[in-house]
């Protein structure tokens, strides 16, 4: 396996790359907005909730909790007292209004934090970050070296992993063109297939629909060849969810085929979703769907980028290749000129354009232009050269 850290003005991309060198996970840190997960509160029972079997809880920062009776050492009826305080640690992340999962049974290295915290009296606060992607990968995969092109992210990680698990590449990009195209594709459904075909996906707020369109192949008489190339296809359906952190249930239609042939399919999916420990298998639906259910944890990443991508996700592409044409053209003075959504998005992102100055040498100038739409953003010579 090989985990790479790519480092840009306003984020970090992570990717897992297996050892076919195909990406498997893909993950994003952008610059003061961390998802949440692994980060330990000082926290305050502000109402029960018996209905839910659990509680309310605030949060450092103002944030709204849930924490569960399961999760909750010791008779909930005596701990989760509102008012009562204790050191709560994030285990899912917020989602579509609702505040965040919180567990106040804690590991052996953060009881000596809560220790430290819990006098009473105390206001809910941050006590401090879980980890972000990278060293989460790093965790799970401890023999893997960390590669990456920041100076930034690579002393944060050495300070955690130590100086032989993180290799800085300050000459090169640790993105090939390749993986930028692929990571640029997973912000939009559609996945090429070999030979022909394709995989859509198509999140919603209730659940993720994956439809597998056969293109040439549908119209042959070949049974065969359609029940290898589904095959095929539930491979790279698989790999999608995981790699997209897909969330909640989603449902998998096949291309034609009968349900006999379909549930002949069930054995090759429930393989290709095998090394992926959030994801369930149910079965194939009433419907001829293949039904599934994906534990959340963190956020999925088209959550992340926004559906379709967001101004601030265009605004940050555009600032990468900006950041990649200064560090090609030492000296050059850049303009962004972009549809008003994103200059403001970008405006109201002060560390990535201060990331962005740094990177250049100078300040980007931003250009709002009407006539533009997100997705339209361009680079140009800033004729002032401030």
């Amino acid at each position: 396996m090989r985990i790479l850290a790519s480092q840009s003005p306003g984020e970090v991309r992570v990717a897992l790359l297996d050892d076919e060198e195909r990406l498997v996970e893909a993950w994003i840190e952008r610059v003061g907005a961390p998802d949440g997960v692994g980060d330990l509160h000082r926290a305050r029972v502000t109402a029960k909730a018996p209905a839910m079997a659990g509680a309310f809880v605030a949060l450092g920062g103002g944030e709204t909790g849930f924490l569960p009776e399961k999760d909750v050492p010791g008779p909930p009826g005596e701990v989760l007292q509102e008012g009562k305080g204790f050191v709560v640690r994030v285990t899912r992340a917020a989602q579509g209004g609702k505040g965040p999962r919180v567990s106040a049974r804690l590991h052996a290295g953060e009881e000596a934090l809560a220790a430290g915290a819990a006098a009473p009296g105390t206001a809910p606060r941050l006590l401090a970050r879980g980890p972000g992607p990278a060293l989460r990968l790093a965790h799970a995969h401890p023999g893997t070296v960390v590669e990456t092109d920041g100076a930034v992210v690579a002393m944060r990680l050495r300070a955690a992993l130590g100086p032989d698990r993180v290799q800085l590449r300050s000459a090169a990009r640790v993105f090939d063109d390749a993986l930028e195209a692929e990571w640029d594709s997973l912000a939009g459904p559609v996945v090429p297939l070999p030979g022909g075909g394709r995989v859509l996906v198509q999140p919603t707020a209730a659940l993720t629909a994956i439809d597998v369109d056969a293109g040439p192949v549908a119209g042959g008489r070949d049974r065969n060849a359609q029940a290898r190339f589904n095959t095929d296809a539930m491979a790279e359906a698989a790999r999608q969810i995981r790699l997209r952190n897909l969330a909640g249930p989603v449902l998998l239609d096949a291309a034609g085929l009968s349900r006999r042939e379909r549930e002949r399919l069930a054995q090759p999916l429930a393989r290709a979703l095998a090394p992926d420990p959030l994801v369930q298998l149910l079965g194939l639906g009433p419907l001829g769907l293949f039904e599934m259910q994906r534990r959340r944890v963190h956020p999925p990443l088209h959550e992340v980028l926004g559906w379709p991508p967001s101004p601030l996700t265009r605004g940050l592409a555009a600032l990468r290749r900006a950041a990649r044409e200064a560090a090609a053209t030492p000296g050059r003075a850049l303009a962004l000129r972009a549809a008003p959504a994103v200059v403001s998005a970008l405006e109201g992102s002060a560390d990535a354009m201060r990331e962005m100055a740094e990177a250049a040498g100078r300040p980007l100038q931003l250009r709002a232009d009407p006539a533009l739409s997100p997705g339209d953003e361009t680079l140009e010579e800033n004729g002032n050269g401030r």
